[in-house]
């Protein structure tokens, strides 16, 4: 059956110099989009400050009111995150359900998550917020269940039922079995730097094509992969951190992360739980920001993700862009430019290009030689078969002669067992 779309009417306040409102509209259209929810009118007011009793004026509160009544929406959707006292009050003035923009974000977040380590952070993000507005949305999520209260999925009820001691306890246990999660993550990541894997990391704004730029990666240089990930078009389609290798021809490799995507004023309540999957971006080796360069406002999302990459503690990693679904565009493409590579995941062209400049920033510690491994030294030219881009071999009299390219680590750790030539 079609999903039933509810009517809504978005409000927003602007601030002085706050040049990005009308980008933060638009991107709550789209975040109500997601939740089925249609943006049926829209209310704005340009203010010195928020109000703190109602979020906007006591005036603007009647006009929401009458716009809400003749739109027939049943809700009011606000572009800030609400107080617990504004969230009473305006439901109490408007006679509406009212739901704030963190609310929007963490509902499409619990539709989206897979994995279990994704639903308990969502769940926990989920607690935290309700924590101190369970009086003002009693009430309107105790009528739905669900998330936003637009979504009944059995659970918002029930977590309304709990009083206080009972959420803090939920948040706990819940937290106990992500600490577990969290170390395994941590394991693994000590693992690979044991091994000396680099770590590439796609990063961009939320459906830039991260997970299908990976995926293009994976069959290019790994055919028919049953490691493929989940690639749709839609807000948060991935929550959780996928890693795969990537071997190149000439033998060297690399991890390659896809990441949850960001989105503007992502709530605090989000990036904390979200915090361990988020540290595989804060300690990779390379970032990729994925950019949708068909979208008509690509420069507000490149801002967006710079912005939270600094909030992560992740701006100086070194990175460079990657301009997808280049094809939607008049911009010629695949080509490699100062700003970035220009490609189409979509349509898996550029993707040689892409990891032409992944191999060229990552891979700056690889030495090209020629040398002579003895014949009493033969496990070496096996391990250089394993572990290096062989370019030719040649039996001689006194050993094999390899000329190769190597790690500069492994050609320093053996080099008293060959002649260098």
């Amino acid at each position: 059956m079609e999903q039933t779309r509810h009517k809504a009417v978005i409000v927003g306040v602007q601030l002085p110099h706050q040049a990005d409102f009308a980008y933060s509209m638009e991107e709550l259209r789209n975040l109500a989009d997601a939740c089925a929810i249609e943006a049926a009118g829209e209310l704005s007011q340009k203010s010195a400050h928020i109000n703190p009793s109602h979020y906007i004026g006591r005036g603007k509160v009647e006009e929401l009111k009458a716009l809400l009544e003749a739109a027939g929406a049943s809700t009011a959707i606000f572009n800030d995150e609400l107080s617990p006292s504004q969230l009473r009050n305006l439901e109490a003035a408007l006679e509406r359900r009212v739901i704030d923009r963190t609310l929007l974000i963490l509902d499409i977040f619990a539709e989206r998550a897979q994995t279990r380590e994704a639903q308990l952070q969502v769940e926990v993000a989920q607690l935290q917020y309700m924590l101190p507005r369970l009086v003002g949305l009693r009430e309107s999520l105790g009528r739905q269940g669900g998330g936003s209260g637009l979504r009944n999925r059995g659970s918002g009820e029930t977590k309304l039922e709990l009083d206080r001691r009972r959420i803090e306890e939920r948040i706990a246990a819940l937290q106990s079995e992500l600490e577990k999660l969290v170390a395994r993550r941590q394991v693994q990541r000590k693992r690979r730097k044991k091994n000396e894997v680099p770590v590439v990391c796609l990063v961009g704004y939320t459906n830039s094509g991260k997970s299908t730029l990976m995926n293009a990666v994976l069959e290019t240089f790994d055919p028919g992969s049953a490691k493929q990930v989940l690639a749709k078009d839609m807000l948060f389609a991935t929550l959780e951190t996928s890693v795969r290798s990537i071997e190149l021809p000439d033998r060297k490799s690399f991890l390659l992360a896809d990441t949850v995507g960001f989105v503007s004023r992502l709530p605090h309540h989000l990036v904390k739980a979200f915090r361990s999957t988020l540290e595989e971006v804060a300690e990779a080796d390379l970032l990729v920001h994925v950019v949708d360069r068909s979208h008509p406002t690509y420069q507000e999302q490149i801002a967006v993700t710079n912005e939270t990459l600094k909030e992560l503690g992740a701006d100086r990693i070194p990175a460079f862009y990657a301009f997808n679904k280049t094809d939607l565009t008049d911009e010629p493409y695949p080509r490699s430019e100062s700003d970035g590579v220009y490609l189409s995941a979509k349509r898996k062209v550029g993707i040689e290009t892409l990891t032409e400049q992944i191999r060229g920033r990552i891979f700056g510690g690889y030495v090209r030689r020629e040398i002579l491994v003895p014949f009493d030294q033969g496990r070496l030219v096996a391990y250089f078969n394993k572990h290096a881009h062989i370019e030719s071999t040649a039996y001689e009299e006194n050993g094999t002669r390899l000329t190769l390219e190597c790690k500069a680590a492994d050609y320093e750790k053996y080099r008293h067992d060959f002649i260098e030539l």
